[in-house]
């Protein structure tokens, strides 16, 4: 280990933040992906409105899946280990959904392609809040969102390029996951495991020179003595979570976990096509207009960068949730008042989206693997994420249906109450992170029981 930390630590530490976030690319583009194909998928497949949601929310199904799983591996495999695994799992299920004959063989391809979803939503934000000093760490999970935004993005720009290319254009849609997850795998082999699980797993030496590449001496002694108390105990497993302490963080991960999807974030990302051709526009002109969505969800997580570490995370979270809801009612006064069309469509949704780019999903994944402590966060952290991946899933499915029976205003009325009991939610329960070590934040449960 050198005797001096190297000239440029935050530099060493944004590298690793990257090539974590890079999941997250995966995970936005897996996600999206489907956005441009499915109004070919319905037409391939003569898909109805709940066939055309079991297309969409197959991968969901399969996210429950790998994040139920994926807490128990990374505490006993690690970090990067399985995220190397899953890198391999997007190569494979991107071509089996492109190359898919029948729709059963498609669904089943989505369906595995969700367990590396589902697994990276797990691994990727708690390596970036075990390998983020705490001045920062809240800028480098709004990385990993940023990576996600990029990802549905890039998706939204693959389909457009591809949307004249022929009956088969669908297929190339899908096959182009398999370039991504390369470069993934490739970034992910030089990268090392994070301090904190190398401590849990009794490799304090690696852990130290880990630490060493972006601290000082003195400040390796001291983040190793306070990892080292906070895992001391070790984890019983699943009864670990049952202890009163942990009753309160697991119980705000779960609402939170419920609301984020329920408030209506996945409907308008995967079937922002379909709303806008419900508003008069064209199938083409319903795609291009994707960009303006991926745009402003690209320009606002930028602008989360310096929202959540100086601002914290409950006023974001609030005033997000205020936003979206505003946005919402927007969109149910213009389907009552029979003013539904594309423009004001778009406009309502560019602002649903600003405010929950900016406040909701960066600060969503930056503190829930914060609120829980170093011994149990592999598993803790697989209720949020696993019930996020439930609720994501069913709202993705049922959406269409809903849409389509239930009317525009009943639909938009429900995700805008949903986005206020979060803003709600947020106000009388959520704790302020801000600034403190992730054992600080472990002692402040502690306190409260």
């Amino acid at each position: 280990m050198p005797s001096t930390p190297p000239s440029s630590p935050s530099r060493r530490v944004l590298a690793l933040g990257a090539t974590a976030a890079l999941g997250g690319l995966l995970f936005g583009f897996d996600i999206a992906i489907i956005t441009g194909a499915g109004p070919f998928l319905l037409r391939h497949f003569q898909l109805g409105p709940l066939g055309l949601g079991w297309a969409f929310s197959s991968l969901l199904f399969g996210c429950v899946l790998g994040s139920a799983i994926t807490g128990w591996i990374a505490d006993h495999q690690g970090r990067r280990r399985p995220l190397l695994w899953v890198a391999v799992l997007f190569a494979l299920t991107s071509a089996g959904t492109g190359l898919a004959p029948t729709y059963a063989i498609f669904i089943a391809a989505r369906f595995a392609g969700g367990l590396a979803v589902g697994a990276v939503s797990v691994l990727a934000p708690m390596y970036v809040s075990e390998i983020s000093p705490a001045p920062s760490r809240g800028r480098m999970g709004a990385l990993y969102q940023l990576a996600i935004v990029v990802g549905i993005l890039v998706s939204y720009s693959v389909n457009y390029a591809l949307l004249d290319l022929g009956p088969w254009n669908w297929r190339w849609m899908f096959l182009s996951g398999a370039v991504p997850s390369v470069f993934f795998w490739i970034m992910l082999w030089r990268a090392p495991d994070s301090p904190r699980y190398l401590v849990l797993a009794g490799r304090e030496a690696e852990a130290k020179e880990v630490l060493g590449r972006w601290l000082t001496p003195a400040e390796v002694v001291a983040e190793l003595a306070q990892i080292r108390e906070s895992v001391a105990r070790r984890s019983s497993g699943w009864v670990e979570l049952r202890r009163p302490a942990l009753r309160r963080p697991l119980g705000i991960g779960f609402a939170l976990a419920v609301l984020i999807h329920v408030s209506g974030i996945n409907t308008v990302i995967d079937y922002a096509p379909q709303i806008f051709q419900s508003a008069g526009w064209a199938v083409n002109v319903a795609l291009f207009s994707t960009f303006g969505v991926g745009v402003t969800n690209l320009l606002f997580t930028l602008i989360s960068f310096r929202v959540i570490d100086h601002h914290g995370r409950k006023p974001p979270y609030i005033l997000g949730s205020l936003g979206m809801t505003a946005a919402l009612l927007g969109l149910m006064a213009a389907a009552a008042s029979g003013h539904f069309t594309g423009g004001l469509v778009l406009s309502l949704i560019l602002i649903y989206i600003a405010f929950f780019a900016s406040c909701i999903g960066p600060v969503f994944w930056t503190l829930i693997p914060e609120i829980f402590p170093n011994r149990v966060r592999g598993e803790a952290m697989t209720v949020p994420v696993l019930t996020q991946w439930v609720a994501n899933a069913i709202v993705v499915l049922l959406f269409p249906l809903a849409f389509q029976q239930a009317g525009k205003v009943v639909t938009f009325g429900f995700l805008a109450a949903m986005a206020l009991l979060q803003a709600w939610f947020t106000w009388h329960y959520v704790p302020e992170t801000k600034g403190r070590s992730l054992e600080e934040i472990e002692s402040l449960w502690a306190r409260k029981n």
